[in-house]
């Protein structure tokens, strides 16, 4: 299967498989001429690594990950603490974002928005 067969049933830019080729998360077979040839495993692992990455995963999470998957003698406890790390990762950025949100909606509420010069908003970003 080609590069673009493959990126239309992971779901995947081909731009981005090439990606994971390079950094080792999937390795094509190559013809004579150097095309690369994908397996339906490459296609599954790919799909994988698709989801993984809307999730959120880091690249090395996947890496991980992967690995866990191929183990068929896996502890399931490795899995979770890798889910685990990424949801406080998540839970992290929630509270910070939900910290923005609070301060820059504050600082709107304090823009009058009219003609005048002075602003609340960009006295406070001149901290």
């Amino acid at each position: 299967m080609n590069i673009g067969d493959v990126a239309t049933h992971a779901g995947l830019p081909a731009k981005t498989i090439r990606y994971y080729e390079d950094i080792g998360l999937v390795q094509p077979q190559r013809s004579a001429n150097g095309y690369r040839s994908f397996r339906q495993s490459d296609v599954h692992k790919l799909a994988f690594l698709g989801r993984a990455r809307a999730l959120g995963f880091t690249i090395e999470d996947c890496r991980s990950l992967l690995k866990l998957y191929a183990d068929t003698d896996r502890a399931s406890a490795e899995v979770k603490h890798i889910a685990l790390e990424h949801l406080g990762r998540i839970d992290c950025k929630i509270a910070e974002l939900t910290e923005m949100r609070a301060t820059l909606g504050h600082l709107v509420e304090s823009c009058a928005g009219d003609h005048r010069p002075d602003c609340p908003i960009l006295a406070d970003l001149a901290i």
